[in-house]
């Protein structure tokens, strides 16, 4: 049994899904309240209007310490969110979201954890040791110990929370969705509307009612138009049938979560800094991401890479212009700008690297199954025996 189709166990109507992120998505947006009233109450000692302040100084406003903390609260709000959409909504246990093996693989995090950690950081240190100019020394013990209490407790929730989500829970719904007739529709959808709805939230920097508002307002959009569709006949096409037919594979589901999770950095500062080009790299970093959990049938090595790419970062060097401001021991100072090797190196040399590395370790094979093989439902006997010991646990 592979990794999505596991999810054929639990309860996996797709209107759980659709309901499972809104709440997961509200209770991050909850969570984000401790961080906007330290905003609001900042500006209004430092009196300067709210209304006028731009989204760079509204991360420089505060304290980088307690910036950083209260930036990745909402993600303890959203992890605890998840937790029981995924146990009361789906039946189903953290560990089938997680792997296909009977119990999560902690070595398998952290051989990913190490080993990335130890090449991302030593990566930083020769662009240092070529380029000292581009960068000054940012250390200072006691701020660097806050941060570093901070960072150790609650990047790695970040990071989790962000693998759970998209490589996770939407790579299994999406993966179990593509048995309805109906899902190249939703797919389109998706690919136009969850974009659009974090585009244009960005852009006006909508508050959490008006967020709310905007998603609804494109669900309703979506549903005049399905209805027009499918009053048009053009869901009993043969295209339309053969279209159906060819999505039943796993790339779909990777491709969708790799796209959402690229897109949902679009209003980060580096975008704005470095040009749209940098999206290639987002999205390149969810393929990869969502490659090795499809090849290893479980998150774990998703889950290891992450927590070392962002947290050895957040640790070691920061930038005015980045998403995360800490006391890292290193300052980048030089002229954000992004060159064909700057996007070229990470998503076309050193991800296909680490995919052979990964592979040779863990002995992948069967790679066009894995990756674009048709995504099966399990037998009729397997839910029956799923469907009882889900009454029994209840």
């Amino acid at each position: 049994m592979n990794y999505i189709q596991q999810a054929f166990k639990v309860k996996h109507d797709f209107w759980r899904y659709l309901i499972g992120s809104l709440i997961v998505f509200i209770a991050a947006m909850i969570g984000q309240i401790p961080f906007t009233g330290a905003v609001f109450f900042q500006a209004a000692e430092n009196r300067e209007d709210i209304t006028k302040m731009t989204a760079d100084r509204m991360m420089q406003i505060l304290e980088p310490n307690m910036n950083l903390f209260l930036m990745l609260i909402s993600f303890v709000f959203a992890m605890l969110a998840l937790y029981f959409v995924v146990k009361l909504l789906h039946k189903q246990t953290m560990t089938s979201l997680t792997t296909t093996r009977k119990k999560i693989d902690w070595k398998r995090i952290w051989f990913a954890f190490i080993f990335w950690g130890i090449i991302s950081s030593g990566l930083v240190l020769l662009d240092y040791y070529f380029a000292p100019e581009d960068y000054v020394y940012n250390f200072e013990w006691q701020r660097f110990a806050v941060l570093a209490v901070i960072a150790i407790v609650l990047v790695p929730i970040q990071t989790s929370v962000e693998e759970y989500i998209f490589r996770g829970y939407l790579m299994q719904g999406f993966g179990t969705a593509t048995k309805d007739y109906l899902f190249p529709i939703g797919f389109i959808f998706s690919l136009i509307g969850i974009p659009l709805f974090f585009y244009l939230q960005s852009i006006f920097e909508l508050g959490l009612l008006y967020s709310v508002g905007l998603l609804l307002a494109l669900i309703i959009a979506f549903t005049v138009i399905f209805f027009i569709l499918k009053s048009s006949k053009a869901l009993s096409s043969e295209g339309y049938k053969n279209l159906y037919l060819g999505m039943k594979k796993r790339w779909v589901p990777l491709l969708i979560t790799s796209l959402i999770f690229g897109g949902l950095h679009i209003a980060n500062p580096e975008v704005d800094k470095l040009g749209n080009l940098i999206m290639i790299y987002y999205i390149g970093t969810g393929l990869f991401l969502g490659i090795i959990t499809l090849m290893d049938e479980g998150l774990e090595l998703a889950l290891g890479f992450h927590a070392a790419n962002n947290l050895f970062t957040a640790l070691l060097v920061t930038a005015d212009w980045t998403a995360f401001q800490t006391h890292s021991i290193l300052k980048d100072v030089a002229e954000p700008e992004l060159g064909f090797i700057d996007l070229a190196l990470p998503v076309f040399i050193i991800f296909p690297i680490l995919l052979f590395i990964f592979a040779k370790k863990y002995k992948w094979t069967n790679w066009k199954d894995k990756l674009f093989g048709t995504i099966e439902e399990l037998p009729a006997e397997d839910y029956q025996v799923i469907g009882e010991d889900l009454d029994s646990s209840l």
